[in-house]
């Protein structure tokens, strides 16, 4: 029986490549997500209209079996702004700190917390934007205030990077995480 063995160069690519890739993908996620929570909390007004919009289904059909779901209230729709605000803020500092492990060559914990900033990223835009945004706020029926192919960008660049930063890279997982998963 003959086995084929992949040749050391190939090996040693992967063992290169795969992390330079998850560190600069995450980077890039961290770089993206920063820069629009800076811009939410220094151009507070610009999205602040938006989520307003969304939330009082004000630019909708106007079906009357749907905008009973409407939330008018100017305090709730803030405090909405907010907590979208507060949760790209701790997403993108996750991958900052993700990213900065990944330069350290600390493989297991970057991948940890990329993951998690990655997957907050996903919860926000998938779920938040559209799910809740776009089919219970039926955001998809407005023409001024649908964010819902800029929510597809991001839930697909953070799907991908999720992916890649998960690949086998070649690299073993430390003595104590292995026999943790052995359990």
């Amino acid at each position: 029986m003959t086995t084929t063995q992949k040749p050391q160069s190939q090996l040693a690519s992967r063992s290169t490549f795969l992390p330079l890739a998850a560190t600069l993908l995450t980077a890039t996620v961290a770089l993206y997500i920063a820069l629009v929570a800076f811009s939410n909390i220094t151009d507070f007004g610009t999205n602040q209209a938006f989520v307003q919009h969304v939330l009082a289904m004000d630019t909708t059909f106007k079906d009357e079996d749907l905008m009973w779901r409407a939330i008018e209230s100017r305090a709730l729709q803030n405090a909405a702004y907010v907590a979208i605000i507060v949760w790209e803020t701790v997403a993108a500092l996750v991958l900052i700190w993700g990213t900065y492990l990944w330069v350290r060559r600390d493989q297991y914990r970057a991948r940890r917390f990329s993951t998690l900033g990655l997957l907050m990223l996903m919860l926000l835009f998938g779920a938040g934007f559209i799910g809740v945004g776009g089919e219970w706020f039926v955001m998809w029926q407005s023409k001024s205030w649908n964010g819902l192919d800029a929510a597809t960008r991001v839930l697909t660049l953070s799907g991908i990077v999720l992916l890649v930063i998960h690949l086998p890279m070649g690299g073993r997982a430390p003595a104590s995480d292995a026999s943790t998963a052995e359990r």
